[in-house]
């Protein structure tokens, strides 16, 4: 009969599960902006709803009024303007990994320090794996690329359950910068003269007001969070007239929100986060590219409101244990429910199916 002394205890079970998750989301980029609220980046949804195809994440939109209403001493009753509202249903998936040790454990010692040398790794696998997920679904990206452009290679990402949701952005969020102005975008005509700059932030600030993408607010302002890659923000800097406008962030006043952390600068009301994760096109093939041959390297920056993406976040996680070779061995693994979706609307202002939340420009990134 075997015995196994470094068995888990149910209890000892959840504690692991919960402290990976919550390590994960500590690591998680994104979570700066994760919220219940619908003052977030990332509308975060912990609970399901039961919808007619079985259990879903679903939460609403629900759009402005467009009526006129009624004046002086007309009927009021009868001439009431229903609120309309539109469904969204996040689709969720498992993600799991997993580590082994490959040797005997000599003592306990060190199967403990293997567990937590395991737990810090699948941590950090976690939260890697749901900030790509989120800036692919952001970008209207297939799960079969990676962020930087190139072909994601015996993963089981394309095969995700909400896979199939990920959608290009929509006609009127779907923008490029060609270096004057913004134009609908069309990543075959990029060439190298598309490098962003200060009038592209002003332009793209007043094309989301007129659009009236909803923003987000902090001391009573409203706010947008561009997402951009370093090469872009560096771009930036190299341009005379953002040198002028920069206002460095202050974390004082309605400024201490969340979203607001580890920003670069504040511009004309957009708070500026630069990542790698922000996709890009130097990881792919020669020909695969952007631009008339397909060799240009273009990257597609994110501007952001209220509820640009919608993300399902069930539970702490399962976190298991396995011995192999009579206790020999060690396997550890994390389960995590989670979707993702970027939502839409029918817009009455454009009049159309548009993303609720983002407005992607492509350009170029040198």
């Amino acid at each position: 009969m075997e015995t196994n002394f470094a068995e888990l205890t149910p209890v000892q079970k959840l504690n692991w599960s919960r402290e990976t998750w919550s390590a994960a989301r500590d690591q998680m980029f994104i979570n700066r902006f994760t919220g219940k609220g619908d003052n977030n980046v990332v509308h975060r949804i912990t609970e399901l709803t039961k919808t007619e195809k079985g259990e879903q994440c679903l939460f609403q939109l629900v759009a402005d009024l467009v009526g006129d209403g009624v004046i002086g001493d007309s009927e009021r009753e009868g001439n009431e303007e229903s609120m309309q509202s539109y469904s969204q249903i996040i689709t969720i998936d498992q993600l799991s990994h997993g580590v082994k040790n490959k040797g005997k454990m000599a003592d306990q010692r060190t199967v403990i320090n293997f567990r937590e040398k395991g737990r810090d790794n699948l941590s950090y696998w976690l939260a890697n794996r749901c900030d790509q997920l989120a800036f692919l679904t952001l970008s209207g990206m297939d799960y079969g690329f990676n962020n930087d452009g190139s072909q994601r290679v015996g993963s089981p990402f394309p095969n995700l359950a909400f896979a199939g949701d990920v959608s290009a952005p929509s006609a009127k969020r779907s923008l490029m910068w060609d270096g004057t102005s913004l134009q609908t975008s069309n990543t075959g005509s990029i060439t190298t003269a598309f490098v962003p700059k200060y009038t592209m932030i002003v332009d793209l600030i007043a094309y989301a007001k007129e659009h009236r993408v909803k923003p987000l607010m902090a001391g009573g302002k409203p706010y947008y969070v561009l997402f951009l890659q370093p090469g872009s923000l560096a771009a930036l800097k190299k341009d005379p007239d953002y040198q002028r406008a920069v206002v460095a962030v202050a974390t004082k006043g309605g400024m201490d929100s969340p979203w607001f952390s580890g920003a670069t600068v504040t511009v004309d009301g957009a708070v500026l986060h630069e990542h790698n994760l922000v996709y890009h096109t130097k990881g792919a093939a020669a020909g695969a590219k952007w631009g008339a041959g397909g060799n240009v390297n273009g990257t597609r920056s994110l501007l952001c409101g209220a509820q640009a993406l919608g993300m399902a976040d069930l539970g702490a996680g399962d976190w298991a244990e396995k011995l192999f070779q009579y206790g020999s061995q060690v396997g550890l693994n994390i389960d995590k429910i989670l979707g993702f979706l970027k939502p839409k609307f029918m817009s009455i202002y454009d009049k159309s199916v548009e993303d609720f939340g983002v407005i992607s420009v492509d350009h170029y990134l040198q």
